[in-house]
């Protein structure tokens, strides 16, 4: 706890230090602040008068003096942070000094008491007397009686005492007034507590009262108290001083004594009078120096007698504006020169007690304003303007419009200053030519007058205009650019003329013409209730239509329509103007304006007994314009657009009023006949057709039109709710634009596309029901709106086709929307559909294509068409599509792998399919196709999903090539060309085919199955469709059912495939051609096996159920290494696309040399390692890749049993697995390059990787390919082995927890060292680390002539451990 010092004890300097006076640092910084605020000051007015450089040396001396002392300033707030310890400390010590000092002289006083003044000290003899009087009775009775006498006061009165005696003086006070006599003017007065209170006229107040109660003794003036003020500029200060009111006070002691009471108070009152006078005269002076020096003057001032002030001196008067103000009797009185009507009311504006000069002027600019403007009245009453006077300040309100808003009338004030008039329209403060009214009503100026009010009157009205169509979409604005002749019959209407533009319509104008009524007439609109007013104006309505154009333009009527585009036409030409009937407008049909009957707000007539009741309106609002304004921006379009419709052939009943009143219509009564529609169709649309109109509606607060389309139900019923009732209606929208053709066009192409797909519904409905029902089943309408029709297929009819018409390219549009958060399969192909549909015209055949189609899309749609990164072998950064679906036509669709591998599948229907290999030509087996490379082994992998009913002979033939000899089958093969119609077939049609049949084909079925379709005879039970389904062939005999109508193309022309067409994708070819480094391998198709490179040319029919199970993602089968769900056919296709690279890669490495090569399988040798390897498809799914190492019989003893499983092992589980990376497998072929020595520690790592060491820091992992977060010495995605002379660069990856390292190392044979490879340019300091960690293994470790490669990496994995300052880098994502 801090000391606090003891008060009064100053703090010395003895132990604090130099502690003198102390300041608040707020304190301080406040007289900095004003110190440099003053300095400022200074500076301002004085440097003005210097020169140039002088203002400049002031300037820097001000800036460097004002720095210095705010850096001393900022010195001190800094230590003043840390002060509060050494002041507190500082108080502490000098309290202790404070203390130790008093105890000091503490004990130097009782010293010298003891030494000096004990010694001689004595007591005195004891007052016994006193001390017993004091002690026994507490007081004291033998002092002097003088101190009683001279300081003790007499005892004062009592309460009741002084009471009764200021009654009775009361009292004396009251006879002595009764006898005396008194002024008129002085009957306020007050007694009390023995004192008389006059108050004479609020100028002063006296207090009396007498000495005695004779009847001769003088009053006595007991105080004195001034009412005279100044409110306005004393400030609340006495006006007379206390020596004046104490001079004041005797004098009138004087005249009490002298002349009595009566003189007393005639002294006071002249001296009151006084006052007040030299007071106005005082603010008369004030007035003139502040405020009104140009206006006020003083002309004469006699004291306490006469004051005369002229005001309004602008106004030139010959006797001049004065106000006099002097003594009359006992008063002060005013004076007006010239004279004044009501002087009076001025005068009571002088009040004794706070005269005020400003309050006397302003009560007599009023009373002359007011006698002034009612002088103005009176003229302008002559001119039929009504008028009022009021208002303070007074103004004349003139109502030069009737009826007349307040806003909008002409008040006219008088300046109180100069006297001039004034004149403004409250509502609109820029009215013109007020200065010009204001001085013609100043000089009476009857016939200027009676103009300028009349051009008022029209510019009034044309702002009545502007706020009565505010709300609506038109503008008003008094003049336009344009171009016309003299003899025009626009230059014949009055020049007092509006121009209203509609913004929804800029090629028509309307004109409205004012013209002021005569006396006497009947105006006839809204601005003239009172018949016969002068100040009433009528409007008339003129629609003018006009376009823009250009002066030249306007000359030459010819050079319009040649005109550029590009040229600015600024003008407008009136081609026509039409004068608007207002009453015909205004009285039409469902008009509330004059209605008999008809209330306010509401839409049914009252009854007849009650009164009507008229709607008021604004006075301001004009009922007429609005209206008309209305009435033509509904009206235009409609009339432009039933021009337009005419001119097409539609015929309408023109724009009538809808029910009650609530919008336009125009009615259609007939439409044309769509082209290209048949009659019969047409003809049952229309007699379902019940009424058209054409309406002007808002959307999105935008107007756009809207066609209503009413129909009687529908020709077939649809699960839809909203399409259940008998009366359907088809709402039809379009934009309100300036082409009224373009709306008529679009309308009619609306038209055109009901009609279209109504002949579609008509013909299907035409069909007999059991058809439509065997057809169809599983197939169904879902929704038919007139417009559009949706197709339901699948299960429960959830996947949907939409059925449209584009009026542009006059075809039906299909379109596939999404279901149930899946993309529709048949998006694919609905190009296709579209084709179809336009063709054939047939919405049976359509269905029955949607159903058979859907379940192999649906199927197809399974597989991934995601791009992956490294797919390819070359460009491992380009995205590659990982499967590829092509559409050729509605039933032929191409699946592509990698951009390597084509598939063809053919949909045939009954829910079967066929796949072939889309790399050879379906005209010429021998050759591949030059963009993809044929799959090989694809039948026998087919195969295993073909059933058996289906598969029960193509398992058992040979896949034999086929001879260009055989024989043409009967009839031969047809092909349709895309997009044309097609033939139908003769018998003396020529056969045309690339390639004969094979037998198998005779032995399957007729001689007309095709290599695309299963056969449809006995042996293809379950394959053929219905005999009336797009999908099912056509008869062999010509007899059977010849004239059967076609329902689609395959009734007259069977499954036949397509012509070839170039691929749509343009992927680098796979087909690489190899370098042969020797004598062809011999191949095992040579050597007599089963299977044949073309096996797969030759279509494989299967079920959809099976193809379903093909593409369907799943668990990887029994035997293959686990891994994610994939489609089995992408695990087979990319198991024969890393064999065709493994190929590859054994063509390159000059290590390895090709044994032999067949369909399923892939054998080379390689002399490092003195083994051969045998890379080979599973026999039983062939969906994986397996390794099977034999070691040659001169080098058997090199490999052990665990090192050949090692190996193979690790193809399977880490090389031959998703996502199937060629160049992961090139990686893996390069470490059969390495040299003897260094191939068992290669094995030891691939050992570790499968199985970890234990114990172990960090987990092993050997990268084959260059992972893109690790070092960028090599492009990411390459292969991660790498063989230079006699050097190996591979890269592992170190994983523990959250840290990963990709470390690559590089073992240097001849040396037998390891160490990191790194670039000079870049530091890692995890890589440091590990090097020199290699460093310190290199160090203490000798190898004795084994190779040290696995020996570094497992010390790496059990002792190595990052350094704490080396941030260990993030695991990346896992890829």
């Amino acid at each position: 706890m801090v000391p606090v010092s003891i008060e009064g004890c100053a703090q010395g300097t003895e132990g604090g230090g130099a502690r003198g006076g102390s300041i608040s640092l707020g304190l301080l910084i406040d007289f900095i602040v004003q110190r440099t605020y003053d300095e400022l000051t200074v500076l301002a007015e004085l440097l003005p008068r210097k020169t140039d450089m002088e203002r400049k040396i002031e300037i820097y001396k001000f800036s460097a003096r004002t720095r210095q002392l705010f850096v001393r300033l900022l010195a001190l707030v800094k230590w003043a942070s840390s002060a509060t310890k050494v002041d507190r400390s500082a108080h502490i010590m000098a309290f202790l000094d404070k203390q130790a000092l008093l105890f000091v002289e503490t004990a130097d006083v009782l010293a010298r008491v003891a030494r000096e003044t004990l010694v001689h000290a004595r007591l005195p003899t004891f007052h016994m007397a006193a001390a017993v009087e004091v002690l026994t009775l507490g007081t004291y009775s033998r002092l002097p009686a003088v101190i009683r006498e001279r300081l003790v006061p007499p005892p004062s009165l009592t309460a009741g005492e002084r009471r009764s005696t200021l009654r009775a003086l009361a009292h004396i006070v009251r006879q002595r007034l009764t006898t005396a006599s008194l002024p008129n003017d002085v009957r306020n007065l007050k007694v009390e507590n023995g004192r008389a209170t006059f108050t004479v006229g609020q100028e002063f107040s006296v207090s009396l009262t007498v000495m005695g109660d004779g009847p001769n003794v003088p009053w006595r003036l007991l105080d004195i108290a001034i009412l005279v003020q100044d409110s306005e500029t004393g400030e609340g200060k006495p006006l007379v001083h206390s020596s004046q009111l104490t001079w004041l006070r005797g004098v009138a002691q004087a005249r009490l004594a002298a002349a009595g009471l009566n003189g007393a108070l005639t002294a006071l009152r002249f001296f009151c009078r006084s006052l007040s006078l030299e007071l106005l005269y005082t603010q008369t002076l004030r007035l003139c120096r502040d405020r009104l020096a140009r206006h006020l003057q003083v002309d004469k001032y006699i004291p306490g007698q006469k004051l005369q002030v002229s005001y309004w001196r602008e106004l030139g008067c010959e006797l001049g504006y004065r106000l006099i103000i002097g003594a009359e009797g006992e008063n002060l009185c005013v004076w007006h020169v010239p004279a004044l009507a009501g002087g009076e009311r001025v005068a009571a504006a002088l009040t004794p007690h706070a005269p005020s000069m400003e309050r006397l002027l302003a009560h007599t600019v009023h009373v002359r304003s007011r006698q002034r403007l009612n002088d103005l009245k009176v003229l302008l009453n002559d001119l039929g303007v009504e008028c009022t006077v009021g208002g303070w300040p007074c103004v004349l309100a003139c109502s030069v419009v009737s009826p007349c808003l307040r806003a909008e009338q002409l008040l006219v004030s008088v300046g109180a200053h100069g006297g001039k008039l004034r004149a403004r329209v409250p509502a609109y403060p820029a009215t013109p030519k007020m200065n010009e009214l204001a001085a013609v009503l100043a000089a009476a100026d009857l016939k200027a007058l009676r103009g300028l009010l009349t051009q008022l009157r029209f510019w009034l009205v044309a702002r009545r205009c502007e706020k009565t169509l505010q709300h609506l979409p038109a503008s008003v604005c008094e003049h336009l650019p344009f171009l016309h002749g003299p003899d025009h019959p626009l230059t014949k209407l009055s020049s007092d003329r509006l121009y209203v533009i509609l913004h929804r319509h800029s090629d028509h104008i309307l004109v409205v013409e004012m013209k002021e009524v005569a006396s006497g007439s009947t105006a006839t609109t809204s601005t003239s209730t009172n018949s016969g007013s002068a100040c009433s104006v009528a409007l008339s309505f003129h629609l003018a239509g006009a376009r823009r154009c250009t002066p030249e333009e306007c000359e030459d009527e010819s050079s319009a329509t040649s005109a550029s585009p590009s040229v600015a036409r600024a003008y407008l030409k009136i081609h026509s103007v039409v004068e608007l009937d207002t009453f015909t407008l205004t009285h039409g049909p469902f008009t509330p304006l004059d209605t008999p009957g008809m209330q306010p707000g509401k839409r049914k007539l009252a009854s007849s007994g009650n009164r009507a009741v008229r709607v008021r309106q604004p006075a301001y609002f004009l009922p007429e314009l609005a209206h008309v304004v209305a009435a033509a921006d509904e009206r235009v379009p409609f009339v432009n657009l039933a021009q337009e419709l005419s001119n097409r052939g539609v015929t309408h009943g023109g724009v009538q009023p809808e029910w009650s009143g609530s919008a336009l219509g125009m009615r259609i009564v007939s439409l044309p006949k769509p082209e290209g529609a048949p009659v019969h169709a047409v003809a049952a649309l229309r007699s379902r057709l019940l009424a058209a109109t054409i309406r002007l509606t808002t959307k999105n607060h935008a107007r756009v039109w809207t066609a209503e389309i009413v129909f009687h139900g529908s020709p077939i019923r649809t699960p839809n709710p909203k399409e259940q009732g008998e009366r359907r209606c088809v709402y039809l929208q379009y934009e309100l634009g300036t082409d009224a053709g373009r709306t008529a066009d679009a309308f009619l192409a609306d038209w055109a596309a009901i009609v279209h797909i109504h002949t579609l519904l008509h013909d299907f409905m035409l069909r007999p029901a059991q058809e439509r029902e065997t057809l169809w089943q599983g197939v169904g309408i879902r929704s038919y709106t007139y417009r559009s029709l949706v197709l339901g297929f699948g299960p429960g009819q959830r996947a949907t086709a939409v059925l449209q018409w584009n009026a542009p390219t006059q075809r039906y549009t299909v379109a596939t929307p999404a279901h149930q958060h899946a993309a529709n399969a048949h998006h694919l192909m609905h190009h296709h559909l579209e084709n179809y549909i336009n063709w054939n015209k047939d919405l049976l055949s359509l269905g029955v294509v949607l159903r058979e189609t859907y379940a192999p899309l649906l199927s197809l749609s399974r597989l991934p068409t995601l791009p992956q990164l490294g797919l390819h072998h070359v460009r491992t950064l380009m995205p590659t599509p990982t499967f590829t679906l092509l559409a050729h036509s509605w039933r032929k669709i191409r699946i592509i792998y990698a951009g390597a591998y084509s598939l063809e599948v053919g949909i045939r229907g009954g829910n079967v399919v066929t796949i072939r290999d889309g790399a050879y030509s379906k005209f010429d087996r021998s050759p591949a196709v030059e963009e993809f490379a044929p799959a090989q082994g694809l039948k026998a992998f087919l195969s295993r999903y073909v059933e058996d009913n289906i598969s029960a002979r193509l398992l058992a033939e040979e896949d034999n090539p086929l001879s260009p000899m055989s024989p043409m089958p009967p009839g031969g093969l047809r092909f349709q060309p895309p997009l044309t119609p097609p033939q139908p077939h003769t018998p003396h049609s020529a056969p045309v085919t690339p390639h004969p049949a094979s037998p198998a084909q005779h032995q399957m079925g007729g001689g007309s199955f095709n290599l695309t379709s299963p056969p449809g005879g006995a042996g293809g039970a379950g394959v053929g469709a219905s005999p009336a389904s797009p999908l099912a062939p056509s008869p062999l005999a010509p007899a059977a059912s010849p004239h059967q109508p076609p329902t689609s193309p395959f009734t007259t022309w069977p499954a036949s495939p397509s012509l070839p067409r170039p691929s749509p994708g343009h992927h680098p070819s796979p087909r690489h051609h190899i370098d042969h480094k020797g004598p062809q391998a011999s191949s095992s198709n040579t050597a007599g096996g089963r299977s044949r490179p073309w096996a797969g040319a030759m279509a494989t029919p299967m079920a959809v159920s099976k193809l379903e199970a093909l593409c369907t993602p799943c668990e990887p089968p029994p035997g293959a290494p686990p891994g994610p769900a994939l489609a089995p056919l992408q695990r087979f296709l990319a198991c024969v696309y890393m064999k065709r690279a493994l190929q590859r890669v054994i063509q390159q490495e000059e290590f390895l040399s090709l044994v032999s090569v067949d369909a399923t399988s892939v054998t080379f040798c390689c002399e490092t390692a003195c083994m051969v390897a045998r890379v080979a498809l599973h026999p039983q799914h062939m969906q994986s890749l397996h390794l099977h190492l034999t070691p040659q019989p001169d080098n058997k003893d090199n490999w052990t049993a665990e090192d050949l499983q090692v190996m193979e092992k690790f193809f399977e589980q880490r090389v031959a697995i998703a996502p199937y990376r060629a160049t992961a497998l090139q990686g893996w072929g390069r470490v059969w390059g390495a040299p003897p020595a260094a191939l068992p520690s290669l094995v030891a790592l691939m050992r570790a990787e499968l199985v970890p060491i234990s114990p172990a820091l960090w987990q092993l992992q050997w990268a084959l390919r260059i992972p893109p977060h690790g070092p960028q010495i090599v492009p990411a995605g390459q292969p991660a082995v790498l063989l230079a002379k006699h050097k190996i660069l591979f890269f592992i990856c170190l994983t523990r927890g959250d840290t990963q390292l990709v470390l690559p190392l590089v073992y240097d044979v001849q040396s037998n060292a390891m160490q990191i490879a790194e670039r000079r340019d870049t530091q890692q300091p995890h890589l440091s680390a590990v090097n020199l960690h290699l460093k310190r293994f290199a160090e203490f470790h000798q190898p004795h002539g084994e190779c040290i490669l696995w020996p570094v990496v497992r010390d790496l994995i059990i002792n190595f451990s990052l350094p704490q300052d080396a941030p260990p880098p993030p695991a990346p994502p896992p890829s």
